[in-house]
C-alpha cells in the first residue's frame, strides 16, 4: 500500500513498508488494517511536499495544529509525516534540539504522569509493547532534557490526534525513517 497525502504543492509517496523496516519483527498488513487509524493518516504518512516552513535544511518543524512534522530538505521541499500531539492542556510550543537518540528505548514515566496515572508501570524495557515504540529522539533545551520526545507508538491509531502528554508520536516506520535522517543536535521547532 502506498499513500500520498494532499496539501500544498505536489506530493510524492514513499513506499509503505510492512516488514522489518524499524528493526523489529515483521509487521503484518493485517495488524495495520485492523487498527482504527485516525483521519487521513493511514498506515504510512510520509510524503515529499513543498516546504511550508521554509526552514533551514535539516530542521524539524512540528505543526501541532495540523498534526504534521516536517523535515526540511535542501531543495525547498520537506518530508512530511503525520503525528499525534499533546491532548488539550498538554500542548506546548518552543525551540529545542535533539539531545539524544535511542533505538527501542526504555520508558520510565515522569513523576507527574505517575501521579495522574498510578496504574502505569514504573519502568518498561524497549520492545513492541513499549509506548515509545521503535525509536525515540529526546528533546533538549540547552543541556536540559525537556522530558518531551519525538517517538514511535504502539498505538498507531492515535496518529493525527491530540492524545499524548506532550510528546510527538509517529508511526514506527515513520519515526525510524526520521531517526535515520537526523543527528543529535538537530534543531526542532514546535509550533
Amino acid at each position: 500500500m502506498v499513500l500520498a497525502l494532499g496539501g500544498a504543492g505536489s506530493a510524492q509517496a514513499f513506499d509503505n513498508p510492512f516488514a522489518a523496516l524499524f528493526g523489529g519483527g515483521a509487521v503484518s498488513r493485517a495488524s495495520y488494517s485492523d487498527a482504527h487509524l485516525s483521519g487521513d493518516y493511514g498506515s504510512g504518512t510520509r510524503a515529499v511536499v513543498e516546504d511550508p516552513t521554509r526552514s533551514r535544511p535539516g530542521t524539524i518543524t512540528v505543526d501541532t495544529r495540523n498534526r504534521y512534522l516536517y523535515l526540511s530538505m535542501n531543495d525547498g521541499h520537506a518530508i512530511r509525516y503525520g503525528v499525534g500531539v499533546g491532548r488539550p492542556g498538554f500542548t506546548w510550543r518552543g525551540h529545542t534540539h535533539i539531545g539524544r537518540k535511542e533505538s527501542w528505548p526504555n520508558w520510565t514515566p515522569p513523576s507527574a504522569m505517575l501521579r495522574r496515572r498510578p496504574d502505569l508501570p514504573r519502568h518498561m524495557s524497549g520492545g513492541a509493547n513499549n509506548p515509545l515504540g521503535a525509536r525515540a529522539m529526546y528533546l533538549y533545551s540547552g543541556k536540559r532534557d525537556t522530558m518531551f520526545r519525538i517517538h514511535g507508538s504502539n498505538e498507531p491509531w492515535t496518529i493525527g490526534q491530540g492524545v499524548s502528554s506532550g510528546c510527538i508520536r509517529m508511526m514506527n516506520g515513520d519515526v525510524s525513517d526520521l531517526y535515520n535522517r537526523v543527528k543529535v543536535g538537530t534543531t526542532v521547532n514546535v509550533l
